[in-house]
């Protein structure tokens, strides 16, 4: 077994790194302030091709796979920019799987170049405020009518709505109450979001203030049958093929996030001197951030295995689960840790571990929770009883 980073591979983390390290970690803190979004990162990143490294060449991607998107997402998350840098790019890796798989000839040409190109930004209209993820009780509803649909509904926790201008919009078309199975009668939609049909309301919220989230409601919107992915009543099987890429990202992101913080720590635990001595000579400071350093290492390594696994087209949901568990967690630790080490320090903006706290924390609760990933292990790896 080779665990050394192939020469492919070096180039990608090399060449991304390269990017993101032009953006100053006082360039992020500014938009930590703002709240504006970094369109000058997310720029950048196109210019260079990386919002199209996991789609197909022929629509203007890279066509590399989970595991070359995990090193890259990996060095967009370690130089400062923490979520907001992450999520500002994020999207465009698996988000648009449905239209890869699912979409017919004429909408990848018409959709995907755009999306590579960072002509087109694209929010995902998935989650809804009395479903969370119990996706097959959305409420959101897509009438047929001549052409196409009228929707109407409600959807939470939508990134970047206020910038962007396409949706991906996951609907009812059959009511469930009507459906054989739960998971029929879901239908996804790939649109432009229209703002006269469509309200963006922006929650205020404890980090990653520059990629907004948004509460979203939707008003006799209508939508043409030819911006409906694959068939009626099918999404729901459409969107499971991008949930394991999903969190085998998010796991990296949150390693990337932690161990930036954790170079921020043992640099400072090296520097600050009390009574005569460096304390990163303290056992009480060095054992904490041993511990962050070999936790986020065997979070990557699941990380690197579940990539692996994907990419090779066997089975890692368990992997990819374990993945995002352990690297939210790896990374949370991490930054709390960076935040003591600093002591009063670590408090103030100004050595930015407060608000790569605040960013990492929102891993440890989406896109799955950590209960629920417990549950998928202990059903599906350990064969015990479905507990809900």
């Amino acid at each position: 077994m080779n665990f050394d980073i192939s020469p492919e591979h070096r180039a990608i983390r090399d060449a991304v790194a390269t990017v993101a390290k032009r953006f100053e970690p006082d360039y992020w803190l500014e938009r930590d302030e703002d709240g504006v979004f970094p369109r000058e990162f997310h720029r950048a990143m196109a210019d260079a091709g990386w919002l199209g490294i996991t789609l197909p060449e022929a629509y203007g991607g890279s066509g590399l796979g989970v595991t070359e998107a995990a090193i890259m997402m990996h060095e967009v998350a370690s130089h400062g920019g923490g979520m907001a840098a992450a999520s500002s790019v994020h999207v465009n890796l698996f988000g648009p799987h449905p239209i890869v798989l699912f979409g017919t000839e004429a909408q990848k040409s018409c959709w995907l170049p755009r999306l590579v190109a960072g002509t087109d930004q694209c929010c995902f209209g998935f989650t809804e405020p009395d479903a969370g993820l119990n996706t097959t009780h959305i409420k959101t509803f897509a009438q047929k009518v001549e052409g196409g649909y009228r929707v109407n509904g409600q959807k939470v926790w939508t990134s970047t709505a206020q910038v962007a201008n396409k949706i991906m919009l996951l609907t009812r078309t059959t009511r469930l109450e009507d459906c054989k199975r739960p998971t029929d009668g879901i239908t996804i939609f790939y649109t432009d979001l229209d703002r006269t049909k469509i309200d963006v309301k922006r929650i205020p919220k404890m980090g990653r203030k520059a990629v907004d989230s948004n509460t979203v409601f939707i008003d006799n919107l209508f939508i043409p049958e030819s911006d409906r992915i694959g068939e009626e009543g099918k999404g729901f099987s459409y969107i499971l093929h991008s949930l394991n890429p999903e969190r085998i990202l998010v796991a990296v992101e949150a390693i990337g996030i932690g161990q930036d913080a954790l170079r921020r720590a043992t640099r400072y635990a090296r520097e600050r001197v009390v009574f005569g001595r460096p304390i990163g000579m303290n056992q009480g400071i060095q054992h904490p951030l041993a511990e962050n350093w070999m936790d986020l290492e065997a979070a990557y390594t699941m990380v690197m295995k579940a990539a692996w696994l994907y990419d090779n087209e066997r089975p890692c949901g368990a992997e990819a689960n374990a993945a995002k568990y352990l690297g939210a967690k790896a990374g949370h630790e991490a930054c709390l840790q960076a935040v003591l080490t600093h002591g009063g320090f670590g408090y103030a903006k100004e050595y930015h571990v407060e608000r790569l706290l605040r960013e990492v924390t929102i891993m440890r609760i989406a896109p799955v929770t950590e209960q629920l990933i417990k549950c998928f292990i202990a059903e599906k790896v350990l064969e015990l009883p479905k507990s809900y």
